[in-house]
């Protein structure tokens, strides 16, 4: 069960970091909304990326002329979460009479407008030659990432013409690039540092776990293990 006074302190810090140590605190309403965040069962980490993708957009528009607070991130939370559960196949979330979280069997993730596949296939060849010369995953990670640019690269004369069963061919050959370099990574884990990430899986879907079915809860728990194998290395999601 989720610390909700814990998972809202967690926020408030981290919003202060955002806020260039300017701090927020997060009572009366504002409270009682992250409350509802955490009784949706959105976790910590997914918040704090709908947070991230507010501030982004903060930047953008030029210098900061306030601090920002937590209820201006909500929509981006829940555009985070909404993310967050196609990615591990969490079809529907809704709150039940208790407060918690009702889930539905898994499912495929839903479709969005599809943007061009050349240039996702290109931004994640430039991602992935960033972290090659990088020490974040280059020393653990340099003959995955540099086999993954090579296979990728290889794809993109075909991706900026393909169209229909062609493309969805190479979607299938990007997607098993994907996960070779997230079981590379995976594998460059010590144990213990594996354990963590299993541990924080199985703490992230938590609040679900009971309403799923063993076989869907096992898809959803390796889709949110490979996720935090590719945060903890800055890995892009190359299953576009």
């Amino acid at each position: 069960m989720t610390d909700v006074e814990a998972y809202c302190r967690e926020l408030e810090a981290y919003l202060c970091r955002k806020n260039d140590g300017h701090l927020i605190r997060i009572t009366g309403p504002a409270f009682e909304r992250v409350v509802a965040w955490a009784h949706q069962g959105i976790p910590l980490k997914v918040a704090e990326a709908g947070i991230d993708r507010y501030f982004e957009r903060y930047y953008r528009k030029g210098p900061r002329r306030r601090p920002v607070r937590i209820d201006f991130c909500e929509a981006d939370v829940f555009d985070a979460f909404d993310d967050w559960r196609r990615a591990l196949g969490i079809a529907a979330v809704v709150p039940d009479a208790a407060g918690g979280p009702e889930v539905d069997e898994s499912a495929p993730a839903a479709g969005r407008a599809r943007r061009s596949l050349a240039s996702q296939i290109a931004a994640a060849v430039s991602r992935l030659t960033v972290l090659r010369g990088s020490g974040q995953a280059g020393p653990l990670l340099g003959a995955a990432l540099e086999a993954a640019v090579r296979s990728l690269d290889a794809l993109q004369p075909e991706a900026a013409r393909a169209r229909g069963d062609a493309r969805d061919a190479l979607l299938l050959c990007v997607a098993a690039i994907g996960a070779d370099l997230v079981a590379a990574a995976a594998a460059a884990l010590d144990a213990a540092g594996l354990a963590d990430l299993e541990r924080e899986a199985d703490a992230e879907l938590a609040p679900f776990r009971t309403r799923m079915a063993p076989d869907a809860y096992a898809q959803s728990r390796r889709a949110a293990l490979d996720r935090l194998v590719r945060l903890h290395f800055g890995l892009p999601d190359i299953g576009v």
